[in-house]
């Protein structure tokens, strides 16, 4: 009933900047949080950042001051800047939105890869 959608990923030199997006749709009511969070190889799936409709960002330490997440709520939209890129932030990215079609449920997209060489 729901479908989340990422695009924006890619191949990037370390430093340079990423503009992921996220758009929901289906019969959705409405959106509570949105979030990104990422799965490098080997690794578990770690929230990177989320925001609620009416509240602050959280963000993980590791990408503080570099990374924004933003939404776009009238186009069900979710948005990841992604700025100054380490290696590190390599990983697949996912999006996440709680959302109400009425009854409420976590939906995930497909992912997108982000790959920062060094």
């Amino acid at each position: 009933q729901v479908q989340l959608v990422e695009s924006g990923g890619g191949l990037v030199q370390a430093g340079g900047s990423l503009r992921l997006s996220c758009a929901a749709s289906g019969r959705i009511i409405s959106i509570g949080v949105m979030a990104w969070y990422r799965q490098a190889p080997g690794k578990q799936r770690e929230l990177v950042a989320r925001l609620t409709t009416g509240g602050n960002p959280d963000y993980a330490d590791s990408v503080k001051d570099r990374f924004t997440i933003s939404r776009d709520i009238a186009k069900n939209t979710v948005y990841l800047q992604m700025n100054s890129l380490k290696p590190e932030d390599t990983a697949v990215y996912y999006c996440y939105a709680w959302v109400a079609t009425p009854r409420s449920a976590g939906y995930w997209g497909q992912g997108t890869q982000v790959t920062v060489s060094s």
